[in-house]
């Protein structure tokens, strides 16, 4: 077995990253537990790695189709973890003042 050549290109981080965090944002408005939220992340993923980036070639769509969907759960992670510690530092400064 052969292993597939991956290229990275702009479309890796600027783009499907971001696409796959706003569809992920998008189905907020739908009734789904936000337990299933990374899981619709890694479907998005997979999908436009295999159908979209990596078109012919499935083994590399289904190996940077884990990067895309786990870079899109961990930077919503980590903006989320962001404005929750900046809301609570707000209202910390806000206590003491007074």
């Amino acid at each position: 077995m052969e292993f597939p050549i991956i290229h990275t290109n702009i479309w890796d981080g600027m783009i499907a990253v971001p696409v796959i965090v706003i569809l992920t944002q998008c189905f907020k408005i739908f009734p789904i537990p936000s337990k299933y939220y990374p899981t619709i992340a890694s479907v998005l993923g997979f999908a436009i790695s295999i159908f979209i980036s990596h078109r012919g070639h499935i083994w590399a769509g289904i190996f940077m189709g884990g990067f895309y969907s786990t870079a899109a759960v961990g930077t919503y992670a980590s903006l989320k973890t962001t404005i929750i510690a900046i809301k609570k530092k707000q209202a910390k400064k806000r206590r003491t003042a007074t």
